[in-house]
This record gives C-alpha cells, structure tokens and sequence, in this order.
C-alpha cells in the first residue's frame, strides 16, 4: 500500500501532508464536453433558453467549481486560485452539435491544479446540461480529461505529447 498515497499504514482514507512541498506556479488545462441536437443549439445561439444566458452561467458555474472543489472531493487540498479561464468551441458534427468546453486553473501553491480544472469542466459541462434540459434531455456529456498539467515536482504532462 506504500505506492497509494491517500491510505495510511493501516489502509485507512488520509489527506496527503504537503506541509514539506515548494511552492511553485501551477497550471492544469481539462476538456470536456456535451452534445446536443440543432434544437438546442439554435436556443441557446438565439438567447431562447427561459434560464438565462447559458454560456454566461456555465463560465460562472465552472469558476465556482474550481474554488470549490476541495468540499466536493474529499482528498484534495483547499488552495487558493490564482485564476481560472473557461472557453467554448462549437463543432458540428454528421447529425448533432458539440460544444467543447476547455478549463485552465492556475495557482502558486505547494499541490496542483489538476481536480480544479477537471472540475471546472464537469460542472460546466452539467449546468449546460441543467438549463437546456427543458429543450431537449437527449444531449451527451462526453469525455472530461486532463489535457495538460505544469509545476510541481511530477513534472509537466501534456495529453497529446
């Protein structure tokens, strides 16, 4: 059990002690995404989703989620966000549209970022999910995964290299 860092000698659930890591900046890039009939995207390029303004509220909604994502995960670490960008890129595919969601979170700080941004990505992803739903309930929340990661003493990841 030497190898899992968030269970103690007794096999037992702990928060990793990162009391002795150095601080350093720290950035985490995670996509997700959701697909949706030309219904939905019509509504929601046409501002006729009755919630309001849908990419406004899921930008608001992925930030909130980054700074909150030490009370929804257990293991990880309260940090503080330096920042947190969420953009949005439009595909159309055969038959249905799919909207991209990209997060990146960074801080400066002795943990990463990588459950912020991942976090950011799924809750954007949900809160399209909840103010469209009265529109159409077939859309697809697709992939979420890391695309990239720096600082720290793992080192730097990037998904596609």
């Amino acid at each position: 059990m030497n190898m899992l860092t968030h269970f103690n000698e007794y096999g037992r659930a702990k928060m990793v002690d990162i009391s002795n890591k150095e601080d350093t900046v720290r950035t985490a890039i995670a996509r997700s995404s959701i697909q949706m009939s030309n219904q939905v995207y019509d509504a929601i390029q046409n501002q006729r989703i009755k919630k309001g303004d849908v990419l406004s509220v899921a930008q608001v909604a992925g930030i909130m989620a980054a700074k909150q994502t030490s009370s929804l995960i257990p293991m990880c670490h309260p940090i503080p966000i330096s920042g947190v960008n969420i953009t949005f890129q439009w595909k159309e595919l055969t038959d249905i549209i799919e909207l991209v969601i990209q997060t990146e979170v960074k801080t400066v700080g002795s943990t990463g970022v990588e459950m912020e941004a991942l976090t950011a990505a799924s809750i954007s992803a949900l809160t399209i999910y909840d103010m469209c739903k009265a529109v159409d309930k077939s859309m697809v929340i697709g992939s979420t995964y890391l695309l990239e990661k720096s600082g720290g003493k793992t080192g730097d990841y990037n998904r596609n290299g």
